[in-house]
């Protein structure tokens, strides 16, 4: 599939290095890319900015041709993307260039699948297509160092390259007239290759029951002692040059031994990466695995690396603990507290990760620790349920803050993108969490100050818009009277509040009066009115409009008269059930002549909110035989409480 359109243009070699760099500082290793994208070519340039000069080439073949007969270190990154047969190119890589250094750039899902089938080749490592410039960077300094570890040959034919191995960062056996002159500088320049390398490697190592790279094959004997898990890099993994478990030097037994006590003499236990007891002591064992005295070191080594485990953990040096347990396998991977170690770290690093804030990092190490298998059912599942409760906090939070930025931004009902719609997405997942009472607090503030601002405009129709929307009572969740209650339950020392109460009494008392004008019961608004504190005096008022109200039937008596027919279970909302709450409701409706209901409104409710919507939708469904007065139906007013409890 082609790349996308680009300006960039391709040339021979794609320069990272400063346009004034001198040309004695160019790196010693070649980098060849195989792919005709230059989006990919430019992305893998910028992070290996100053490593290296990436040179393009569009087929194999070409890249083979470049590579061949050169006197210095060779990598060659192919993107998968271009190569029909991935492990032929590998193959083919090796058998004509054998010291080339091989990584691959795979997409997607392709990443997993292509690690799995060169997974027993000699590739390096395989990365994403989709440039990670620190992964990236660090691959290509592992692969370089690797590259120049590797002694230049001349070309060989596919059968013998094939019984070639590169090296992974090891020197070759000093002559015998070299060793006391020249032991010493040669240690300091693998040294210097080895410090970046252990310090990866040996997070790698701990690792390694997590995911890992592919990496090419070293010593024989640590090639043995090296987990049989290496695979190549999953999700997140980095890849180093090479694990702990297979650096190592070679020599003759005695004088790694002789460099192993002097190392345990001053206290050099680990570091420094080149010059230390731990890698003399594994590769005398490597080279002689019945020593006595290697293994017996090994122990001693591990000790020390066990006590400065339990040390780091205890101050919360989470990475510097990851190090150690790295070195302790290496030292020994059958040591009993290993196990033990695992898991106090796996704690420690989800505890810092969720302190941190970071529950992503938490959610990841979770599944590893899951996959691994080292760790208890219980704790995984304690913390899986930490880990949904503050995703799920996040998502409320989010919601939240976009409630207050659409407020900010004047856009209060307007479309899908509004503070009214974010806050219903806010009420209909978790209606009683403090973020959605929050929300409810900032929305009901902004209608109010429109109100008022209206009112102070002599604009009525926007006072009664602003005021209620167009809904003083109904629906339950998304009128006037509902925020203002919910105002009143979250903020009731609001300076806001007060007026707000008198505004919405008011407009109460006129819809009570005009209904019992017009021959209607004005019961349920009068009800509201009082709750919201309107004046006593005009509430009576109301009450004593029409002497036809004292003259009919007893409304109390034609209810308990009433026959229910059809009565509706309402239906647990589930936000509520899965935060375990319990809770009732008051409603007022009125039986029409034909035994519907209508007027349906919430009187009071506990906790506000969280049943409100089904118990209206339950008493919708409801059914009745209306009483008859003087031979005809009746409508009748009714009052009921509704209860909501937790199945036992």
């Amino acid at each position: 599939m082609a790349s996308a359109p680009t300006t960039a243009s391709r040339s021979p070699e794609t320069a990272t290095r400063s346009p004034g760099s001198a040309s004695h500082s160019r790196p010693a290793v070649d980098v060849t890319a195989l792919t005709t994208r230059d989006d990919f070519l430019l992305e893998l340039g910028q992070a290996l900015s100053r490593q290296a000069a990436v040179r393009p080439v569009e087929s194999l073949e070409e890249a083979l041709r470049s590579m061949a007969g050169a006197n210095r270190g060779q990598v060659l990154a192919i993107d998968a993307r271009e190569v029909p047969d991935v492990r032929a190119a590998v193959d083919a890589a090796h058998a004509q260039v054998p010291r080339a250094v091989v990584l691959v750039f795979a997409e997607g899902p392709a990443e997993k699948e292509l690690g799995a089938a060169l997974k027993d080749s000699r590739i390096f490592a395989v990365l994403p297509t989709s440039i990670e410039p620190r992964r990236t960077q660090e691959a290509f300094t592992d692969a370089m160092a690797q590259a120049l570890q590797a002694p230049p040959t001349p070309r060989a034919s596919p059968a013998a390259a094939w019984e070639r191995t590169i090296r992974a960062f090891r020197r070759r056996p000093p002559e015998p007239d070299e060793e006391l002159a020249g032991s010493r500088p040669r240690l300091v320049l693998i040294g210097a290759a080895l410090v970046a390398a252990l310090v990866a490697a040996g997070l790698w190592f701990f690792m390694s029951g997590r995911g890992g790279p592919v990496t090419l094959a070293t010593h024989p004997a640590a090639a043995a002692a090296a987990p049989a898990a290496a695979a190549v890099p999953a999700d997140n993994a980095l890849a180093p040059a090479a694990p702990a478990a297979s650096l190592l030097l070679e020599g003759k037994v005695d004088e790694l031994l002789e460099k192993a006590r002097l190392a345990m003499h001053e206290r050099r236990y680990t570091e420094p990466a080149a010059d230390n007891a731990l890698l003399y002591y594994r590769s005398a064992a490597a080279a002689d695995p019945v020593n006595g005295e290697a293994q017996d070191g090994l122990q001693r080594v591990a000790g020390v690396l066990a006590a400065r485990f339990e040390e780091a953990l205890s101050g919360g040096r989470v990475d510097e603990a990851v190090l150690t347990l790295a070195n302790l396998k290496a030292a020994s991977a059958s040591d009993p507290r290993v196990a033990g170690f695992e898991e106090r770290l796996f704690s420690a690093e989800v505890s810092k990760a969720l302190a941190d804030g970071n529950v992503e990092r938490a959610a990841a190490l979770v599944h590893q620790a899951q996959q691994a298998g080292s760790l208890p059912a219980d704790q995984l599942a304690r913390w899986r349920t930490d880990i949904a409760r503050r995703q799920e906090d996040g998502k409320l939070q989010h919601l939240a803050t976009l409630v207050e930025d659409r407020i900010r931004d004047g856009k209060l009902t307007e479309g899908d993108d509004s503070a009214k719609s974010h806050l219903q997405q806010l009420q209909s997942g978790a209606p009683a969490n403090a973020a959605t009472q929050r929300a409810v607090h900032a929305l009901t503030a902004a209608y109010l100050k429109k109100a008022r601002e209206a009112a102070l405009a002599k604009n009525s129709a926007d006072e009664e818009r602003w005021l209620s929307d167009g809904r003083l009572t109904d629906p339950a969740q998304d009128s006037a009277t509902w925020y203002l209650g919910q105002l009143q339950s979250s903020d009731p020392g609001n300076a806001a509040v007060a007026d707000a109460s008198r505004e919405l009494a008011g407009k109460l008392l006129e819809r009570a009066r005009a209904a019992v004008l017009a021959g209607k019961s004005g019961d349920a608004d009068l009800a509201q009115a009082k709750r919201f504190g309107a004046d006593p005096k005009e509430a009576l008022a109301v009450q004593q409009l029409t002497p036809a109200k004292s003259k009919g039937p007893d409304t109390a008596a034609l209810a308990s008269r009433l026959t229910r027919l059809r009565g509706a279970s309402p239906d647990y909302p589930a936000p509520a059930l899965t935060q375990h709450l319990a809770g009732s409701v008051v409603l007022e409706f009125t039986v029409d002549t034909s035994g519907e209901t209508r007027d349906i409104h919430v009187v009071e409710a506990t906790p506000p909110g969280v049943f409100d919507q089904a118990a209206i939708n339950a008493v919708k469904r409801w059914r009745y035989a209306p009483p008859l007065v003087n031979g005809a139906a009746a409508e009748v007013p009714v009052r009921t409480r509704m209860r909501f409890e937790l199945p036992k």
